[in-house]
């Protein structure tokens, strides 16, 4: 169980299986629950040693027998959560989405958001985590743009060019589409996370996707 005696997200009890499997000690497998839960609610630069390994139960001592730093920590987490993780697991459940085919690109943008959206539901610490160090850690960029951005882009381009081909998408560079989708979305599952963490905030989620997507829609038509 998750310091917060929540179920683990699927990609962290993953990698805790696979910390058991490289014969981590109990001390460890705490030290980076500790460390994801202070670093998805704090942030990396906010959360201190001493309050990883007040949380985890251990002396801060024992953290720096087992990592150099804190961004060694930090690494530890996210490094192979984005290579063997979260990159395999976003293509094994993205391959449908790219794969099928579509009547508009709104439909396609749809499946996307529909997609992604239950991927951000299951697996919010990690999310929450990338979402706050990628701006600020080169390394981590390096990461993802190489294990999870390279793998998936060519396929989405090849949606883009068919709509283009099929006179329904302004004849801009298809990563350009793409980042201004990209962007839409993003603003939207954002403003959705915030609602759900706000008990008085009331959110119609279909109603703002639909006007997301028509936003993007309108505003990339010929």
């Amino acid at each position: 169980m998750s310091q917060t005696n929540e179920p683990r997200e699927p990609w962290l009890a993953e990698l805790i299986g696979e910390a058991a499997d490289k014969r981590m000690t109990d001390k460890q497998i705490r030290i980076l629950e500790a460390s994801v839960e202070l670093f998805a609610g704090k942030g990396y630069a906010s959360a201190s040693t001493s309050e990883i390994a007040a949380m985890a139960g251990v002396a801060e001592g024992t953290i720096f027998r087992h990592y150099k730093t804190k961004k060694e920590l930090l690494l530890t987490i996210v490094r192979p959560a984005m290579i063997k993780l979260l990159a395999p697991f976003m293509l094994k459940e993205f391959k449908d989405v790219l794969s099928s085919s579509y009547s508009s690109y709104g439909d396609f943008l749809r499946a996307l958001a529909a997609n992604r959206i239950q991927f951000l539901d299951r697996n919010k610490r990690l999310v929450r985590i990338l979402i706050q160090e990628l701006p600020f850690h080169p390394e981590l960029q390096q990461q993802f743009r190489e294990h999870v951005f390279s793998r998936v882009i060519a396929q989405a381009e090849a949606i883009v060019i068919r709509f283009q081909q099929q006179g329904e998408i302004i004849p801009l560079p298809p990563a350009t589409v793409l980042r201004l989708s990209a962007s839409s979305l993003l603003g939207y599952a954002a403003a959705r996370y915030i609602a759900q963490e706000s008990a008085s905030t009331k959110w119609n989620d279909e109603r703002e996707l639909s006007a997301t997507i028509d936003f993007i829609v309108k505003g990339l038509r010929p």
